[in-house]
């Protein structure tokens, strides 16, 4: 039992350092770490599940010689009589040559009683259509900017290929190993060595299609701007620049105005003079008047 546990312990350590090895990044030297293989009872070579597995990296490395992957992106700025409508015919045209608007943004602006919009779209197009889809865009309206870049991601693929290959071969081992694990240890080790390798199976999976769901599909980022709307400036005016017969009569005009502040003014105002004044008035005038005479004397 004993030695078959050491077993167990032995062949997870060569499993993680095979995995550890295969994330290099290199498919040449993930080729060169699983070369030598196994040896089986009566002596001869075997070969180990990495070696094919990095066999495959090495064919994968050949046809990449002839296979390209390249991410293709564009980006244009245009001026368009309406915001709205461009963003419908892009829209339509994507769509008729099999891709889609990703993303869109749109910002309102006003100067005066002028407003005009802008806004940005992402287009995703598929990869053998983009020189004609882009140009096909850029006459949708007036350019003011373009530019076009390409990169070149054929060694992620592969790494990324290479790197998921040999994880699956080691998902094979282990499940090999799981079934054959008696005791309670053994089995633990290797359901959690197990489920780590799933796990980072199905990151590498989603990395890798990630990366040829960009290759697949050109990107276009399309800034669209409607004309800026030019507000005429109010012309400034002096005072020396009225004529006299003009003056005069604005002069006359603001003393009509003042003369019919002072009536309304007044209106506003008497009937609180009538009301508090002439009261306040009586008894003043009575106490001047007792006040210059005295208190008038009683007579028998």
């Amino acid at each position: 039992m004993s030695r078959q546990r050491t077993l167990v312990a032995v062949l997870l350590t060569v499993l993680v350092l095979v995995a550890g090895c295969s994330g290099g990044g290199d498919s040449a030297q993930l080729a060169r770490s699983g070369g030598d293989g196994g040896v089986d009872a009566g002596g001869g070579a075997t070969p180990a599940p990495e070696q094919a597995a990095t066999e495959k990296a090495d064919a994968g490395d050949a046809a990449a010689a002839t296979t390209r992957y390249r991410i293709q992106r564009g980006s244009v700025t245009l001026e368009v009589d309406s915001y709205a409508s461009a963003r419908e015919n892009l829209t339509a045209l994507v769509q008729e040559r099999g891709g889609y608007l990703s993303d869109a943004t749109q910002q309102a602006h006003q100067t005066g009683n002028e407003t005009w919009t802008t806004g940005r779209l992402v287009l995703r197009v598929p990869a053998e259509r983009f020189d004609a889809t882009f140009d096909a865009v850029k006459a949708e309206g007036e350019t003011r900017e373009a530019s076009i870049s390409t990169e070149d991601v054929t060694g992620r693929v592969v790494d990324l290929e290479a790197r998921l290959e040999n994880l699956r071969a080691e998902r094979d081992q282990l499940r090999t190993l799981y079934q054959r694990a008696n005791d309670t240890d053994d089995v633990l080790q290797v359901q959690q060595r197990l489920a780590d390798v799933q796990s980072e199976i199905e990151r590498t999976e989603a990395q890798l299609t990630h990366l040829k769901e960009q290759v697949n599909y050109a990107t276009i980022t399309v800034e669209l701007r409607e004309p800026r709307p030019e507000v005429e400036p109010t012309p400034v005016s002096h005072w020396y620049d009225t004529g006299v017969v003009a003056a005069f009569l604005e002069s006359v005009h603001g003393v009509v105005v003042v003369a019919r502040a002072l009536v309304v003014g007044t209106a506003y105002v008497a009937p609180y003079l009538l009301a508090f004044g002439l009261p306040v008035a009586l008894v003043a005038a009575v106490a001047r008047r007792f006040g210059r005479g005295g208190l008038p004397l009683r007579s028998d």
